[in-house]
């Protein structure tokens, strides 16, 4: 059916089945647990090209609606995915995102969980200005572990690494393991 509806043109998403040239790394967890500050760290150690999946929903205006009651916007996911395409097969990126199952499996290697106290998570999403509301329904995540169940059912378990992101030793220790990993990969800085 769907190779039906490609052929009429009213799909637009290409089928494409091709696998990652280099490794991606995708670093994911529940907002304020320390995807950003890691992310953009392990892309400078390791020379992966960062993607922060916020800020091109921001910049190409992959935007489908936004969320007032949770100020936050729905990204336009096939037009996100039909962008992205290209650039995670193309490989050696490191993608942040709050939410690892919108991507297809094929595009990572490795998935990063970050896991953060409910003490240290509230103090980051109270200095980010959240609403009660919205900083209530993100901690409900992180203690429920939504990020960690959904990268497991989604990726191969054993390409999933869940790891604490509370202290800065702790997000010492991710970035050492990821660039120990991305080493044994043949990834290095350029």
């Amino acid at each position: 059916k769907l190779q039906f509806l490609y052929l009429i043109g009213l799909h637009t998403r290409r089928p494409s089945i091709m696998q990652p040239q280099r490794p991606n790394v995708l670093i994911t967890g529940t907002p304020g647990v320390g995807k950003t500050c890691c992310g953009r760290a392990l892309a400078e150690c390791t020379g992966l090209t960062y993607i922060n999946i916020g800020e091109v929903v921001k910049e190409h205006g992959f935007i489908e609606e936004k969320d007032e009651e949770f100020d936050t916007l729905i990204p336009d996911e096939d037009a996100l995915l039909d962008y992205l395409e290209d650039l995670l097969v193309e490989g050696g990126k490191l993608v942040d995102y709050h939410s690892s199952e919108l991507f297809p499996e094929r595009w990572f290697n490795l998935v990063v969980v970050l896991r953060c106290s409910t003490e240290n998570l509230f103090d980051r999403l109270t200095a980010r200005g959240y609403s009660e509301k919205k900083r209530e329904e993100n901690m409900d995540c992180e203690i429920i572990g939504i990020s960690a169940e959904e990268a497991r059912e989604s990726y191969n378990p054993s390409l999933v690494w869940e790891m604490p992101s509370n202290t800065i030793e702790d997000q010492d220790e991710v970035i050492e393991r990821v660039q120990q990993w991305c080493e044994e990969k043949g990834i290095s800085k350029s």
